[in-house]
This record gives C-alpha cells, structure tokens and sequence, in this order.
C-alpha cells in the first residue's frame, strides 16, 4: 500500500479503537483500575491519531496555492426569438 493509504487506514483504525474504548468505558461492572488503564489508551491513542491527522493536513497542498482561477465577469449573449 502507498504511505497515504496507509495512514488513512491508521486513522479509521485509530477512530474505531476510541469508539469501542467509549462503549466500555460505560460498562458499569470495570472496576476503578481497568477505567484508569482504559482512560490511560484513550489518551494515547488520542494523541497517535492527532499524529496521524496532522501528517495528512502537511500531506495536503493548501487550497489557495493549487487553486489559480480567477473569477471574471461572464460574456453575455442575448438571443432573440422571432
């Protein structure tokens, strides 16, 4: 796989760990121990993510620099029916 499609998968990846670590994080039967250690992968894989989304914005050209147009007044015709 190219690096870019890597990265994208890395990220899906990175969002469906959260996800899943939000739904058990509600399950009332964790004890005080496993909630700490499931916040502690949270925060980490919070920050890999942020990692990841950050390399694909420099990845990315800016908008104004790859966009050259320029917007001018349209020529207009008047068509007549007879």
């Amino acid at each position: 796989m190219a690096q870019p499609e890597v990265l994208d998968q890395n990220i899906r990846t990175l969002q469906e760990r959260l996800r899943a670590a939000w739904q058990q994080l509600g399950d009332p039967s964790l004890t005080p121990f496993t909630r700490r250690e499931l916040r502690n992968q949270m925060k980490q894989c919070t920050a890999d993510l942020r990692a990841h989304l950050e390399a694909v914005a420099r990845r990315q050209p800016e908008p104004s620099a790859c966009s050259t147009r320029t917007f001018a007044k349209p020529e207009l015709r008047i068509l007549a029916c007879n």
